[in-house]
C-alpha cells in the first residue's frame, strides 16, 4: 500500500505513537457498507472498534440508527447520540442488570435490547425489570457454532418459549454471532452464512407459527455480512468495516475496506546495520493475537517486525535491503493487525480530513464505566 495516501500536514508536531483516524477512508468505507446492505437501515453495527460518539453521529447521518454494543459504557456513549436502536450483546450479570435497566429509564427514546442464554439469568433480569416497573427487549442468543455463548439449534424453541413466559421480558427476535467463520474464500463463507441462515430462519418460522413474535434476525459480524445480504427481513451486523485493519484487508480482499485507522511512529534508533527500532511497544499497538502485530505502510515486503517490548519495537531489513533503512526520526505509518483493542489504547484520537487534522475524537467508551 502507498504510505503516501496516510501523509499528514504539520505531522512534527505529532507525539508519538499516535493512533490517526482518516474521515475520508471511513465515509468511503460508510458508503460501500451501506451499499453491500442495500438500505441503511439494515445495518446494525458494533462500536466496539472505534469507541465514539462521532463516528456514531456520523452514521446516524448517513441512516444507520441502530448499534451494538459490548459493554455498558458502549451503550451510554450510543445512547447519548440519539439512535433508535441499542443491542447490549453481551450477557447481563451482576450490576450490569441495574446499570441496564438505569440506561433504559434514563434513554427511553431508545430501544434496548438484551440478549441472554440462561434462564436462570433471564428470570432475575425479568424479575428486576419488574421491580422497576419497567419491560425488557430481548433477543435469544444463538449458538451457530462459535460455541462462545448461545443456545444450541436444537434448544432455541423451547428456550424462547420459557423466556417469553418471563414476566418483564420481551423477547422478538435472536442475535446471531457467526465469529467462528473466517474462512478467506467468499464462496465458503456464503456456504457457512445459508447454512445458518437456513436453520434460523427454519426457527422463527416454527416460533411465529406457534404465536410468538420473532422479528429481528441480528445477523453475522463483519466477515459475513455480506453474505446475509441477500436474505430479506434480517439485519447485517458488521463492526471493524468502517476503520478496517490489517487482518481484514489481507484476509478478505472480496471486501474493498481501506484501513483508517492508522498509527503513526517514529524510528528512534539503528541498532544494527540490518535493524530499526520504532517507538511503537505493546502499549502502542494491540498484542493479543500470534503472528503479525501490524505492518509498516509501504515496507510490507521489506522490513520484518523480529522483537516487540513496552515501549519498543525492532525490525529487520530484508537481505538486500539493508540500505533502505529509514533513518532515526522518520515517521512511519503501521497499520495495526487488529484495530479493536489498538483504538482501546488511546484516549482520543486527532482526526485527518484531505491531510490536514481537522478534529479530535474521544474514545469516549475505552473505559468500562462511565455514568452508569
Amino acid at each position: 500500500m502507498d504510505a503516501r495516501i496516510y501523509q499528514v500536514a504539520h505531522s512534527e508536531e505529532l507525539i508519538t505513537p499516535v493512533l490517526l483516524y482518516y474521515k475520508d477512508i471511513i465515509l468511503e468505507n460508510v458508503q460501500k457498507a451501506i451499499a453491500i446492505a442495500g438500505d441503511p437501515g439494515r445495518l446494525w453495527p458494533h462500536v466496539k472498534t472505534h469507541k465514539t460518539r462521532e463516528l456514531i453521529r456520523l452514521l446516524i447521518e448517513q441512516g444507520v440508527t441502530r448499534f451494538k454494543c459490548a459493554t455498558i459504557a458502549e451503550a451510554e456513549v450510543v445512547a447519548s447520540c440519539g439512535p433508535t436502536d441499542i443491542i447490549l450483546a453481551y450477557p447481563l450479570v451482576g450490576p450490569n442488570v441495574s446499570r441496564f435497566l438505569a440506561l433504559q429509564r434514563d434513554f427511553p427514546q431508545v430501544r434496548f435490547w438484551s440478549i441472554g442464554d440462561d434462564l436462570d439469568a433471564l428470570n432475575r433480569l425479568g424479575e428486576a425489570a419488574q421491580a422497576a416497573g419497567t419491560q425488557v427487549h430481548f433477543l435469544a442468543d444463538v449458538n451457530v457454532g462459535q460455541s462462545r455463548t448461545g443456545v444450541a439449534f436444537d434448544k432455541v424453541v423451547a428456550f424462547y418459549e420459557a423466556a417469553a413466559a418471563i414476566g418483564g421480558l420481551e423477547p422478538d427476535g435472536f442475535h446471531c454471532y457467526d465469529g467462528h467463520i473466517h474462512q478467506a474464500d467468499l464462496g465458503v463463507r456464503t456456504q457457512l452464512a445459508g447454512e445458518i441462515m437456513e436453520k434460523t430462519a427454519a426457527l422463527r418460522d416454527q416460533l411465529v407459527a406457534k404465536g410468538y413474535s420473532c422479528a429481528h434476525l441480528v445477523m453475522g459480524g463483519t466477515p459475513t455480512f455480506p453474505c446475509y445480504a441477500k436474505y430479506p427481513g434480517v439485519y447485517l451486523s458488521p463492526g471493524t468495516v468502517f476503520l478496517n485493519d490489517y487482518n481484514y484487508s489481507t484476509s478478505y480482499r472480496d471486501m474493498d475496506f481501506t484501513p483508517a485507522g492508522i498509527i503513526m511512529t517514529r524510528v528512534i534508533s539503528r541498532p544494527t546495520p540490518n535493524t530499526f527500532t520504532l517507538d511503537l511497544g505493546y502499549k502502542g499497538i494491540a498484542s493479543d493475537m500470534d503472528g503479525v502485530r501490524g505492518v509498516i505502510v509501504g515496507m510490507e515486503e521489506i522490513a520484518t517486525p523480529v522483537a516487540q517490548s513496552e515501549e519498543h519495537w525492532v525490525f529487520e531489513m530484508a537481505p538486500g535491503h539493508e540500505a533502505e533503512i529509514p533513518p532515526v526520526g522518520s515517521e512511519l505509518f503501521v497499520m495495526p493487525a487488529h484495530i479493536c483493542p489498538s483504538t482501546a489504547l488511546y484516549p482520543f484520537v486527532p482526526v485527518v480530513e484531505k491531510g490536514e487534522i481537522t478534529e479530535r475524537w474521544d474514545i469516549a467508551a475505552r473505559n468500562r464505566k462511565l455514568t452508569y
